[in-house]
């Protein structure tokens, strides 16, 4: 019998409380795994950006990216680590960098999902380049905006075709509001959508995994209090909607970490936001939500770690696509569709990996919680982000927070009950 290390990789941005949480809650656990007659051990450490050679040089066997969304050299890194060194990493990084909204909205409307009328446009600005203006003059058409927007119908929200964290998007009540916003979209490829107004409950479901956890969701607030805290606003047939909506999306795009938000109205379930591969894991938007969003990630982690899962770096949408042909009601072709993505999580196979292996989470999770050291992790998020004046305050607040968790948390596990989400 061996004794064998698992390196879990955290590829960071301006991430500072979850890794934190992370990092110390495995340390805590110090586990060791017995798997085909094996110990496994696990260690973390944060990735390095720094040169690297087109060699195999496996360093990681699983690791948590927060940041080739955007940051160029470490997503080629990740590439080259799929491709040579059998690394497994959430989210798939081609995925990620060519799968935008435009693209989830047209796969998940061509599979029969909900998605309110949508229209993309021409972008009002260019940036010179020497092809654009004989591009432009033979191939642009010009098109009446308002006509669009009519067909479209108001209210009608206009929001950046690839963007995230709400930046760009504008509600448009007529006409005169939709050339105005269009005006000052610049080089922005821009989408209008129809509005799903009025509508009874904004419901965000973040995906880990096999793993969702549902959250009542106001855009209109604080970007600190947009997050709820709010219990059973969903009956088991709806909740059971949203997460068959959510791992479908997320696993025929290949994504372990997403989040997917819909509209209720009239008793219809809208999905009208689903391409967010980086969610937000910050203590200050997630607050009472945060650990289990720190759980989700440790689980899932070890999970692919242990068991040496492997990536799938083509997406193979055809069993999908064979699932929509047979034209079954909605609710049973999503429910098909769902059991496709539980197959690719390994979803049995993690459940009892977790109930094997992973019964202490809970408890050590917990007695983290209320720690010097997540209450530090909160207060340095709290810095980063707070005025100085403020830090204090909010810091009082959030983990104010994360206290009631703890009590709810407790609650949970004196009565038995399976975890929230």
């Amino acid at each position: 019998m061996a004794t064998i290390t698992k390196r879990i990789g955290l590829s960071l941005g301006a991430d500072i409380c979850w890794p934190i949480c992370y990092e110390e809650i495995l340390k805590r656990l110090d586990l060791r795994i017995p798997m085909g007659g094996d110990t496994i051990r696990f260690e973390v450490d944060r990735v390095h950006i720094e040169p690297f050679k087109l060699v195999p040089s496996q360093h990681y066997d699983v690791v948590l990216d927060r940041l080739t969304h955007w940051y160029h050299t470490s997503r080629e890194w990740i590439k080259k680590s799929i491709i040579m060194d059998g690394l497994y990493v959430f989210n798939n990084p081609w995925s990620v960098q060519s799968m935008e909204k435009q693209t989830s909205y047209s796969a998940m409307l061509d599979l029969g999902l909900p998605v309110p009328e949508t229209w993309i446009l021409p972008p009002k600005e260019y940036e010179e380049s020497v092809d654009l203006q004989s591009t432009l003059e033979q191939y642009a058409r010009m098109f009446d905006l308002g006509e669009i927007g009519g067909q479209v119908g108001y209210p009608l929200f206009m929001k950046p075709y690839d963007g995230g964290a709400w930046v760009g998007v504008t509600k448009i009540d007529d006409e005169e509001q939709l050339r105005k916003a269009y005006d000052e979209s610049g080089r922005r490829v821009m989408h209008l959508q129809k509005s799903v107004l009025p509508h009874d409950l904004f419901v965000r479901c973040i995906g880990v995994g096999p793993q969702t956890y549902l959250v009542k969701y106001d855009p209109s607030a604080s970007l600190h209090e947009r997050y709820q805290v709010a219990f059973d606003f969903l009956g088991s047939e709806e909740a059971g909607l949203i997460h068959d909506m959510t791992l479908t999306i997320n696993s025929f795009f290949g994504w372990d970490f997403n989040s997917c938000e819909t509209l209720r109205q009239d008793g219809t379930l809208y999905p009208i936001d689903f391409a967010n591969p980086c969610p937000d894991s910050q203590v200050t938007s997630l607050h009472y939500h945060f650990p289990w969003l720190v759980k989700a990630k440790l689980k899932w982690s070890l999970f692919c770690a242990a068991t040496g899962k492997k990536m799938r770096p083509n997406l193979d949408w055809s069993p999908f696509h064979a699932i929509r042909d047979r034209e079954l009601p909605y609710r049973e072709m999503l429910a098909a569709c769902a059991g496709v993505a539980n197959e690719r999580y390994e979803t049995d196979r993690f459940n009892e990996f977790c109930q094997e292996h992973l019964a202490d989470l809970d408890r050590v999770s917990l007695e983290f919680f209320a720690s010097d050291c997540a209450r530090d992790a909160v207060g340095r998020k709290v810095a980063a982000l707070f005025p100085a004046e403020e830090v204090e305050k909010y810091t009082e607040h959030f983990w104010g927070l994360i206290e009631f968790w703890r009590k709810t948390e407790a609650d949970r596990m004196d009565s038995g009950k399976g975890e929230a989400g």
